[in-house]
């Protein structure tokens, strides 16, 4: 299947950070449970999440990652543009009556039948929510039987080459849910592990870290590793106080819950990262909190 083979030289985590989409979870398990799947049917992704358009983001960079040879776009919230008919070619080269194009819903599950032929292919069908029932329907069926039947016939997918993906901003319906596999995209919070050797820091750092350690567990915050990177080059440099620690942690961790920020669970480690940033840096001036 080609969704392990493309994941196989390089951990995947790293190929969706260089493909636009940084976390700090790993989808390879996921992707091989939905990719070793008994054979038959075709294989859809659910990809879930309360963030919006970073589950689209994460589809988006999902297929440049894996290297599908086709990744197909399309956006059930879109308005529908005016459709103007087109005269069709008859088998004789003469012109047939004019006939009004594919609905873009219908040309975009025609056409990855059609590529899925010979390439690999991702179609992404965002805001699902907006499509009629009806649809979700015929998705599900098209899932288990992969056939797609429109105006323009009946095209077939080929199940080893075809991957669907499904965003919604409500629930799915029942049966096209219960054959998808599900990832959660949003950023998670669990702590991580960072280390000052990994960032060129000695032994000496090790307070430092252990208080943003605490510090990070008490907002309930887990930077990804390129917004640590960023958030300790911010430390070391710039924050000299408690209000500037805030505005970088704001500034720096995407999804971080500002009203845990300045509650007051985060005073107490607040200080303790300031208080290992002073010793690091040899007794520097820090400036005070405006709070005091």
């Amino acid at each position: 299947m080609h969704l392990l083979t493309a994941a196989a030289d390089l951990p995947l985590h790293r190929r969706l950070a260089e493909a636009g989409f940084e976390s700090n979870d790993d989808y390879t398990h996921a992707l091989r449970c939905l990719a070793e799947q008994p054979a038959g049917a075709l294989r859809v992704l659910h990809v879930d999440g309360a963030a919006g358009r970073r589950k689209t983001a994460f589809a988006q960079a999902l297929g440049r990652a894996l290297g599908f040879d086709h990744v197909l776009y399309h956006d059930c919230a879109e308005p529908e543009p005016a459709a103007v008919a087109q005269p069709i070619e008859l088998e004789d080269g003469s012109l047939g009556p004019a006939e009004p194009p594919l609905p873009r819903f219908e040309r975009a599950l025609t056409e990855a039948c059609a590529y899925s032929e010979s390439a690999s292919v991702l179609l992404i069908l965002d805001q699902l929510q907006a499509q009629p029932f009806a649809d979700h329907v015929r998705l599900y069926r098209f899932a288990m039987e992969r056939e797609w039947s429109s105006a323009a016939g009946t095209v077939q997918a080929h199940p080893g080459h075809l991957l669907l993906a499904v965003i919604s901003e409500g629930p799915l319906y029942h049966s096209l849910a219960k054959c998808a596999f599900r990832v959660w995209t949003d950023a998670q919070r669990a702590y991580l592990d960072y280390r000052p050797a990994e960032h060129g820091l000695g032994r000496e750092a090790e307070p430092l870290f252990a208080a943003l350690g605490a510090l990070l567990q008490a907002i309930d915050a887990s930077p990804t590793p390129s917004e640590f990177g960023l958030l300790l080059g911010d430390l070391l440099a710039r924050v000299r106080g408690e209000d500037a620690l805030r505005a970088t942690l704001f500034g720096r961790i995407e999804a971080l819950d500002r009203g845990r920020l300045l509650g007051p669970e985060a005073a107490a480690p607040l200080r303790g990262v300031i208080d290992e940033l002073t010793r690091l840096l040899g007794g520097e001036q820090i400036e005070l909190s405006a709070e005091g």
